[in-house]
């Protein structure tokens, strides 16, 4: 299963927004309430050509993030839109949890009409993404290394902040945007560069 990436960039953080496919539903638990969960992230799932390079979000990556859950506050959106507000961490009606698989988000909807708008379209098949925002630093929270053909790989091991989770609409975006990855794949060929010059250097002082 993969998934596409796109990168919002503001005045003081650098948000980069991971989305996946197939990973919400809706289900009905044991007090007749209606929950919608999903995975936000998916672990080893390798991304598609975000630009020139593709990504791997590592198992464990949220270990810290949620290690103080109780003073993570983390929002559910629709659509990454903050007008349409799902449920909230530090509200108790999102629950997130890291498992095996990835990152799994619960969330209790309001009684409004666009959440139950949204049931409807989860229950239909219309609606079937998950995706999520976070930040990182990069060079500390990830790796890059080439694959077998010498074509960049990003690994994503740790995830600093988790601002939301997201049931979206279109869960697969160009890859065009990913401004903050890119500078890091631009830092990583420079180095692989300086490396490849000092090997080549010390082979001909060494003839």
């Amino acid at each position: 299963m993969g998934y596409k990436s796109r990168v919002i960039i503001g005045n003081t953080i650098n948000m980069e927004r991971r989305y996946f496919n197939g990973e919400v539903r809706a289900i009905t638990n044991e007090q007749g309430q209606t929950l919608i969960t999903g995975y936000a992230s998916v672990f080893n799932s390798v991304s598609e050509d975000l630009g020139g390079f593709r990504e791997y979000i590592a198992p464990g990556a949220f270990t810290d993030v949620l290690a103080d859950i109780s003073n993570l506050d983390c929002r559910g959106l629709f659509n990454h839109d903050p007008n349409y507000v799902l449920g909230r961490t530090v509200a108790g009606t999102l629950t997130l949890s890291q498992d095996d698989k990835g990152l799994m988000y619960t969330i209790t909807p309001p009684d409004t009409q666009f959440a139950k708008d949204l049931l409807v379209s989860i229950n239909r098949g219309d609606i079937t993404g998950s995706s999520f925002g976070f930040t990182l630093i990069p060079d500390e929270d990830d790796i890059w290394t080439t694959d077998t053909n010498g074509n960049p790989v990003r690994t994503i091991t740790r995830v600093r902040d988790l601002f939301d989770v997201s049931p979206v609409t279109f869960p697969a975006y160009p890859g065009t945007d990913t401004q903050v990855a890119k500078r890091s794949l631009e830092q990583f060929k420079e180095r692989s560069k300086n490396r490849f010059q000092l090997l080549t250097n010390r082979l001909r002082l060494s003839e």
